[in-house]
């Protein structure tokens, strides 16, 4: 007895959804020490991710949208958690930023797609302060349309 299916194929919304699954610590003694973050995705027409040659507008360098993933780091002090936007290298104060492009990730028209990304962060602990023991943070991506994901946060204790 031979038996067929066909199975549907899954139908996501068209405005991207993500959930946080891992953060985990690296080491790298040429650079700095640095974090992993793992989070799954889902999009109902598969417009996550953006191109090298995505360099005109709304994606070009002058623009928010030059990136497509964006977070806030956040580090506990005296029992609150301050948003950092600049680091202290060398004496000279200098923006600290953890957005990036995530690359295109389907090339098919209006496809349903979903998975895991990981976005490689050059810093785990010690931004502002080396005492630090509880950092924060909190990210979303975009899609090429501009449709903005839910809000993840995820709390690290050392």
């Amino acid at each position: 007895m031979l038996l067929c299916a066909c199975r549907k194929p899954e139908k996501f919304s068209d405005i991207p959804e993500i959930e946080f699954i891992s953060i985990n610590r690296y080491q790298d003694t040429q650079i700095q020490d640095g974090a992993i973050l793992t989070f799954s995705f889902q999009d109902g027409n598969g417009d996550i991710g953006l191109n090298e040659n995505d360099t005109f507008p709304p994606f070009n360098s002058s623009s928010i949208y030059h990136y497509n993933f964006f977070c806030d780091y956040y580090e506990k002090q005296k029992g609150n958690f301050v948003k950092i936007d600049s680091v202290v290298v060398q004496g000279e104060k200098i923006p600290f930023n953890l957005n990036a492009r995530i690359p295109r990730l389907s090339y098919l028209p209006e496809e349903s797609i979903h998975g895991e990304i990981y976005i490689k962060m050059p810093f785990y602990y010690d931004v502002s302060s080396p005492y630090n023991d509880t950092i924060g943070l909190r990210f979303y991506i975009v899609d090429r349309k501009l449709n903005k994901s839910n809000t993840e946060e995820v709390v690290v204790i050392r």
